[in-house]
């Protein structure tokens, strides 16, 4: 008789996923700011970090997702 097993989800697919989420969020943010600028912005605004956090997130998200992927 042949047991078929199925392989475990790696902690680093959800670990992948959380980051590709914030990342959305984190580059939603920034990418409002463009548009709606704060009132008080800060000292660095100009350098818009958000941007540059949330594409970091969602490629580092990607790279931990995508080869842990159980499909």
């Amino acid at each position: 008789m042949h047991l078929h097993r199925e392989r475990p989800i790696p902690i680093w697919f959800f670990i992948g996923l959380l980051l590709i989420v914030y990342g959305f969020l984190i580059l939603g943010q920034g990418m409002w700011e463009l548009f709606e600028p704060p009132a008080h912005p800060t000292v660095l605004a100009n350098l818009r970090p958000a941007l540059w956090w949330g594409a970091l997130l969602l490629v580092v998200g990607g790279s931990l997702a995508g080869p842990s992927a159980p499909w």
